[in-house]
């Protein structure tokens, strides 16, 4: 472990990648052409990811390969040899998300460490400790949380991932739909359209973005973050131009050798109206915040004086030169750097001096010319015999031989070496018969959707309801399935909760994140997956099937397609009724408008389109405005185990409409509706 945090750049070009580096950058994170969070950055391809590795590890510095998609069954084969890829250039880690992803790579890389991608949805110790037990080393956390909840996720053993700067996502990491519902560009799939910045508002202010945040800025804060042992301070911006990387890489530099960074440059190169330290204090004031034309004028004056900070080295290595000249024998080169690495070199045979011989003062003169490369002459020690020459072509060439090779050996000693191993087969399949009829699971939001859905006689097998309506019940209900706070980073309270339960005959729950998956074992429920798990592939479906999860939801972002060729491991289902859930987020976006007494409960957005806001417990969920209706369609979902048909916004009329149109199937449909992804899905990662 380093003495100090690791600085860690964002690298969307081999430029920012440069900047990152000359900077003074300890690790950088960058994505291939596929399966990255950041699809439309300019990536690496095969070639350039090699020669991005090289440039780095000659500098001491790490290469984390983002590999923090959702990965569809078909795209197995370009995984993997993306994978070999990363292995034969020595990547120091992968950043993952799926949870499948991660269990191949365990398997086909066995040394290559892996990173819980913020995607994961890791917010207490609970979730890391999972990461901890399915082999990952780091975790990078949430950017929703406080100081004090990180600190306890570091306690945990695990290394300690944190966004110090960079942009904020107004949805909780890994559970934002919104821009995939609305205009299939899945943040999931790494094609994220920023819907969030466009305008919504809750009292009818066309200009008002009640879901666009600040960015972040956490560099006021560096002895804190250094005090709780953050193991990395991530700097977000892979869409970002190299100038913003060299001045955040350099602010955070500066900190680090005790200086004071100039964070008006930092604001002027990008900021959405200035800073917020978001939800790192606790405070959550003054967060929102869109690019202004100000904003822009500001980055002009900078941006010259920042363009020439990336082009040189800011840090340099001092190396030790021993340099012996003497008549008749070759000129030998010594050059030597603290950590023991060295070279020795002879170069042509040192001549009679027609004129002043060779001494200390020209062989420094030459030997010190260093230029671009990132070192710097420390001491030199020569042996000259006062009656030879040599020419300063010929130290020049032997300075420029010395750095090459220590440049070579220091990329060596720094690029890991790794095994290709082969990856146990999936658990044997059970198919489903494509014939057969779904169970109905129905979940609800409210005691009024819970009577209508027992007084309706509607065969529903399971009924979903929220932990906190359970804890309302009198008696237990024998089909019940308690649904989890999606965002709850007190582990010990949801422990405390879930152990009532349990004592009061509650016996299943639906795990929508990884915490949920350990706390719900520790107290004894019977698991099922959520969408909130992002299932995509088989592969995921074994890790959860290994874990003894019963059966799981599909994510809503398959096509029924897709989703159907997930079958065969586990019983799988399918969100098949509802306004789905497309954001949950720590601020309420209406309370930070109007304020809860004024709360009509609707965000409207742009073109009128009217999206559900309700509280939960800690968070708020924006619901689609439209919801996904499959009930003149259910001969496409056959094969599927079960249908989830969900209840938040309806009332007790409704939910009897719905109920029916789905026990009674008909060609009508409502007004308004979506089919969700179901059908018309996401774009291929891969090109055909």
């Amino acid at each position: 472990m380093r003495p100090y945090p690791e600085i860690l750049a964002p690298a969307g070009s081999m430029d920012a990648l440069t900047a990152a580096v000359h900077c003074g950058a300890d690790a950088v994170y960058l994505g291939a052409t596929l399966f990255s969070a950041r699809q439309n950055a300019h990536n690496f391809d095969v070639a350039a990811l090699q020669k991005a590795a090289a440039f780095c590890h000659t500098n001491d510095v790490k290469v984390y390969l983002t590999v923090n998609t959702l990965i569809f069954d078909t795209e197995w084969k370009a995984l993997d040899q993306l994978l070999q890829t990363a292995a034969a250039c020595g990547i120091d880690a992968c950043i993952v998300q799926d949870l499948g992803v991660a269990n191949y790579i365990r398997h086909r890389i066995p040394d290559m460490p892996l990173h819980a991608s913020t995607q994961m949805t890791i917010y207490s110790p609970a979730g890391a400790i999972w990461a901890k037990e399915h082999g990952f080393s780091r975790v990078v956390v949430a950017r929703e949380m406080t100081r004090a909840e990180i600190k306890r996720v570091c306690e945990t053993g695990l290394e300690v991932e944190q966004f110090v700067h960079g942009a904020l996502c107004m949805c909780i990491s890994g559970q934002c739909y919104l821009s995939a519902m609305i205009g299939t560009r899945s943040a999931n799939r790494g094609c994220c359209a920023q819907a969030c910045r466009l305008p919504f508002t809750a009292k009818g202010n066309r200009q008002a973005a009640a879901l666009s945040l600040k960015d972040v800025c956490l560099l006021p804060h560096y002895q804190k973050l250094c005090e709780d042992g953050i193991a990395s301070l991530k700097i977000e911006g892979r869409m970002k131009r190299p100038e913003y990387v060299a001045a955040a890489v350099t602010a955070l530099r500066q900190l680090r050798e005790g200086q004071q960074p100039d964070l008006q440059m930092l604001r002027a190169v990008f900021s959405r109206s200035g800073f917020t330290d978001g939800y790192y204090t606790g405070k959550r004031t003054q967060m929102f915040g869109t690019r202004q034309k100000e904003d822009v004028k500001a980055a002009d004056a900078v941006l010259p004086k920042l363009a020439e900070m990336a082009k040189k080295p800011a840090v340099h290595i001092p190396v030790t030169m021993t340099a012996t000249v003497c008549l008749g024998q070759p000129v030998t080169l010594t050059a030597s750097l603290l950590d023991g690495t060295s070279v020795t070199f002879s170069g042509a045979s040192a001549e009679p001096a027609k004129n002043k011989p060779c001494d200390a003062v020209l062989l420094e003169r030459q030997l010190s010319k260093l230029g671009n490369t990132t070192y710097q002459l420390d001491s030199l020690t020569t042996d000259c015999d006062g009656r030879s020459a040599v020419s300063a072509a010929a130290l020049n060439a032997l300075r420029r031989t010395a750095t090459d090779e220590l440049d070579a050996l220091r990329r060596k000693n720094h690029t890991p070496i790794y095994t290709l191993k082969e990856v146990p087969p999936l658990p044997k399949e059970h198919p489903c018969e494509s014939t057969s009829l779904p169970a109905y699971w129905v979940q609800v939001r409210t005691k009024e959707q819970l009577h209508a859905v027992q007084n309706g006689h509607f065969p529903a097998k399971r009924i979903l309801l929220p932990l906190a309506l359970a804890e309302q019940q009198k008696e237990p209900i024998p089909t019940a399935i308690l649904t989890l706070p999606t965002f709850a980073p007190n582990d010990t309270r949801l422990q405390q909760r879930l152990a009532a339960c349990r004592k009061n005959g509650w016996t299943e729950i639906l795990c929508d994140t990884t915490a949920h998956l350990l706390l719900g074992k520790q107290a004894g429920f019977t698991l099922h997956g959520g969408t909130g798990l992002n299932i995509a592939n088989r592969h995921s479906i074994a890790v959860l099937k290994q874990y003894g999860v019963q059966d799981t939801l599909l994510s809503a972002e398959l096509t029924a397609r897709q989703g159907l060729s997930c079958n065969g491991i586990l019983p799988t289902g399918i969100f098949a009724y509802g306004h789905f859930p497309v954001m949950k987020t720590r601020l309420c976006p209406i309370r930070e408008e109007v304020g809860c007494s004024a709360c009509s409960h609707v965000l409207t957005d742009r073109t009128g389109r009217q999206f559900p806001v309700f509280c939960m417990e800690s968070y708020a969920v924006l619901y689609n405005a439209v919801p996904i209706w499959m009930a003149d369609k259910l001969e496409l979902l056959q094969g599927f185990s079960t249908l989830l048909l969900s209840f938040s916004v309806e009332s007790e009329k409704q939910v009897h409409q719905v109920l029916h149109a789905y026990q009674h199937p008909a060609s009508l449909v409502p007004a308004d509706y979506t089919r969700g992804l179901l059908l018309r899905g996401l774009p291929s990662a891969i090109q055909k």
